[in-house]
């Protein structure tokens, strides 16, 4: 702890703004790791019920139990029943309109991740040119014999740099993960959207 306190001290005010693109970045990855989940998004049972509508009677049960759950694909599957009865185009489009609303909740979030990944080296680079002009100062007036006051600058750049690209590195892999779980989230669901739609043309016809 007491290392921690000393490296923000060193780094000078810069890394102020570090630790709050840190902590911020930190309660994105948690909260999306856990939204993200696949059983979450995609409910199994709600799979399992679409796969085996056979009949009006599994279509209205289906409806039921979708009371019982939340999140983009159940909205996406509740939407589609709704509209069973209007003419297919129709209902097809009003899947693609809720589903675009519903890619936005699943993508939440991300631009902040991504920002952070490219603040937080700007950051750290602002941070070095700090440490840099300080150094330059000491110079310019004790001269290069001072080396404690040179020495306070030169770690100053160099401990911003190293943890500006410290979040940035890591919170850059978790931007990208979470776009591809996102992606195949977006992709599974409108597999099982197709086959609903397709389900209901043929009970409907």
């Amino acid at each position: 702890m007491e290392s921690a306190f000393r490296l923000l001290y060193e780094g000078g005010i810069i890394m102020i703004p570090l630790l709050i693109t840190s902590v911020i970045s930190l309660a994105v990855v948690i909260e999306r790791s856990l939204f993200l989940r696949r059983s979450r998004i995609v409910q199994p049972e709600i799979v399992e019920m679409i796969n085996n509508i056979k009949k009006l009677s599994d279509i209205e049960n289906l409806m039921a139990r979708l009371r019982n759950f939340t999140g983009p694909f159940v909205n996406i599957i509740r939407v589609g029943i709704e509209n069973r009865n209007m003419p297919k185009e129709y209902v097809r489009e009003a899947i693609l309109d809720q589903g675009r609303q519903e890619a936005r909740i699943l993508e939440r979030g991300l631009v902040i991740l991504e920002t952070a990944a490219g603040i937080a080296p700007l950051l750290g680079l602002l941070g070095t040119v700090l440490g840099m002009i300080e150094v330059f100062e000491v110079i310019s007036k004790q001269g290069v014999g001072q080396t404690q006051s040179l020495s306070g600058g030169i770690s100053q750049a160099l401990i911003t740099t190293v943890v500006g690209l410290s979040i940035a590195i890591p919170v850059l892999v978790a931007y990208n993960y979470f776009v591809n779980k996102v992606e195949e989230l977006v992709l599974e669901i409108e597999k099982h959207s197709n086959k609903l739609l397709l389900k209901l043309e043929k009970i409907t016809e």
